[in-house]
C-alpha cells in the first residue's frame, strides 16, 4: 500500500488534507463544506465521545436532546449573540417542494412559505434558555447540568476536513445556577476537565486560559479556553467553556425563587468541543508515515499479521495466535489478526502504519519454531524480537509507554517554540521564521489587539490561567502591561 504523501516539510496544509483522506478518517461529500466522516475516522470520536461523557456524568452532567431548529425571533433575544452568528446561520423558509409546471424539475412550493424563518442550530443557547425558563422554577431545580451530543451548521466559506466544516458534530453543555460563584466555578471546572481529557487521553498539551473581550463568544461574559500547538507551529483552539452572566437568563425570562422566596434571574454557562479535536489528534502526533493515534484513542490498539507460505503454515500460525488475541481482549486491549489472503505482509505493515495502529506483532515460521513474536512501535518505528510468553505484559507496557512518549514529544516541541519577546519588530521577525507561541506584553486595549492581528495575523490565543504578575511595556505602544499573553498564528 504505497502511501505517497506529501511531506510535511514540503506542504503541511497539502500532508494534513491527503493523510485524512489516505487513512480512511473522512472526505469531502456532495454538500459544499460538509463532511462525511468513515468508520475508521468515527471510531476514533467515538472514543473521544466516550471518555469525555464518562467525566462529564461523573461531575453530575446529564445528556439531553434539543431541536435542529430555532425560531429566528429566539436569536434575535440575545443581541451580541446574533451579532456574532449572524453571518455563518443557514436559514430555513419553506416546508415543501413541488414540480414545476414548466417541467424544469423541482421547484420550492411558493405557498408553503414558513410563518416565521427557521434558523439551522449554530449553537443551542437560545433554544434551550427558551426550554428552561419552563424547567425553572425555584431554586430547588438548581442547578441544572444538561450537555448534548449534536451536529451544527455554521454556513464556513473556507472548509477543511475536521477543522473547519459548515456541519460539523460535537458536544454542548448548558448548565444554570443560583449565583454567580456557582458559575464560574462551572466554567473553571469544565475547562479543566478539557484540559485533562486532551492531555490524558489525546497525548496533547495544552495551556488554560481565558480569551481577551475581542475573542470572547458571543454572548459571554468571560470564555476559558485551552490551546494546543501544532507541528506547523500553529495555535488550535481545542475547546472553550463560558460563563454567560445572567445575559440568557434575562433575554429568556429564566428566573427562579430563592430561599427567600424571592425572584433572581439565574445563572448560565456553556462550553463545547467539537470533531475539531481529530483535526488537533493528526496535527500533534502523526508524521510522514503517516497517523499516530495514542493508544488510548485507537480503534485498533495492536494488529498482527502473519507470515506465511500456503495454508497449512497460516493454520499453524492462526492456532498460535488465537489464545494471544483472546487473552488481549480480555485485558481491554482491542486487536486484529489480519490473516486476509489478498494483500502481502508489506502492504499490511504499511496501511497500519499508515493509520497509526500503536503496536504491530508479526510472527513467521522462523518465530513458529523459536516461539517469539517481532513487535513493533508506531511512535518510534523500534522493531524487537519477544517470546511468546512475555508478549502480553509487552503489550501492556507498550500501551502506555507509548501514550507517554508521545505526549512528551508534543510538550517538548510545545515548550522549544514558547519564546519570549519584548520588541515588536522582533515579535514580527519570529512569527514568521519561527511560529509557535509568543508571549509578549501587550496595553490590553482592543486597536492595538486589533493592529497586531492584521499587521501579523497572529492573534492573542489566551491570556494564560495562573499566570504570574510580571509588569512591562506593551511591545507595540510601550504602554503598561501587568503580565504577558500568548500570540499566535492559529487554525
Amino acid at each position: 500500500m504505497g502511501k505517497n504523501l506529501t511531506k510535511r516539510s514540503d506542504d503541511y496544509s497539502k500532508w494534513y488534507n491527503e493523510l485524512v483522506v489516505k487513512a480512511d478518517l473522512a472526505e469531502n461529500s456532495g454538500v459544499r463544506g460538509c463532511m462525511v466522516i468513515k468508520p475508521y475516522g468515527f471510531a476514533i470520536w467515538e472514543k473521544m465521545q466516550a471518555g469525555l461523557d464518562k467525566m462529564f456524568k461523573e461531575t453530575g452532567h446529564e445528556n439531553a436532546y434539543f431541536p435542529l431548529f430555532i425560531p429566528k425571533s429566539f436569536l434575535s433575544k440575545e443581541a451580541s449573540h446574533v451579532e456574532g452568528f449572524a453571518k455563518e446561520c443557514a436559514v430555513v423558509t419553506h416546508y415543501r417542494l413541488k414540480n414545476d409546471e414548466d417541467g424544469n424539475g423541482i421547484i420550492v412550493d411558493p405557498e408553503a412559505k414558513l410563518e416565521e424563518e427557521l434558523i439551522v442550530r449554530p449553537t443551542s443557547e437560545t433554544i434551550i434558555w427558551d426550554t428552561y425558563r419552563r424547567w425553572i422554577q425555584s431554586y430547588r431545580d438548581l442547578p441544572l447540568l444538561i450537555n448534548q451530543w449534536a451536529n451544527v451548521v455554521r454556513w464556513e466559506m473556507r472548509t477543511r476536513l475536521f477543522l473547519r466544516t459548515a456541519e460539523f458534530l460535537w458536544q454542548e453543555g448548558h448548565t444554570a445556577h443560583a449565583t454567580e460563584k456557582e458559575a464560574i466555578e462551572e466554567a473553571e471546572l469544565i475547562m479543566n476537565l478539557y484540559a485533562e481529557f486532551a492531555e490524558e487521553h489525546m497525548a496533547v498539551p495544552v495551556i488554560k486560559g481565558v480569551k481577551t473581550e475581542s475573542e470572547r463568544f458571543a454572548g459571554a461574559v468571560e470564555t476559558y479556553c485551552i490551546e494546543a500547538l501544532m507541528q506547523d507551529g500553529k495555535a488550535l483552539q481545542a475547546g472553550t467553556s463560558h460563563f454567560l452572566g445572567q445575559n440568557f437568563a434575562k433575554a429568556f425570562d429564566v428566573k427562579f425563587a430563592n430561599k427567600e422566596g424571592q425572584q433572581e434571574h439565574v445563572w448560565a454557562t456553556s462550553w463545547g468541543v467539537s470533531t475539531r479535536l481529530m483535526g488537533a489528534l493528526v496535527m500533534t502526533h502523526s508524521d510522514d508515515s503517516g497517523l499516530v493515534i495514542p493508544p488510548k484513542l485507537a480503534p485498533i490498539q495492536v494488529v498482527i499479521v502473519p507470515i506465511y507460505k500456503g495454508l497449512e503454515q497460516l493454520d499453524a500460525i492462526s492456532e498460535r495466535v488465537k489464545p494471544l488475541v483472546q487473552e488481549l481482549r480480555s485485558k481491554g486491549i482491542s486487536v486484529k489478526y489480519d490473516d486476509r489472503d489478498t494483500h502481502k505482509p508489506g502492504f499490511k505493515f504499511n496501511e497500519y502504519e499508515l493509520k497509526g495502529v500503536p503496536v504491530r506483532l508479526a510472527i513467521g515460521q522462523r518465530d513458529m519454531d523459536n516461539g517469539t513474536f517481532e513487535v513493533a512501535r508506531r511512535d518510534t518505528f523500534e522493531k524487537e524480537t519477544v517470546p511468546m510468553e512475555e508478549v502480553v505484559s509487552k503489550i501492556e507496557f507498550l500501551m502506555e509507554d507509548i501514550q507517554r512518549n508521545i505526549f512528551d514529544r508534543a510538550h517538548k516541541y510545545r515548550e522549544d517554540h514558547i519564546t519570549e519577546v519584548d520588541n515588536y519588530d522582533e515579535f514580527k521577525r519570529l512569527i514568521e521564521s519561527k511560529g509557535g507561541f509568543i508571549s509578549a506584553h501587550w496595553d490590553g486595549t482592543n486597536e492595538t489587539e486589533n493592529r497586531i492581528k492584521e499587521e501579523t495575523k497572529a492573534t492573542i490565543r489566551c491570556i494564560p490561567i495562573n499566570v504570574a504578575k510580571e509588569p512591562g511595556s506593551c511591545m507595540v505602544t510601550g504602554k503598561p502591561s501587568p503580565f504577558r499573553v500568548l500570540f499566535a498564528k492559529a487554525y
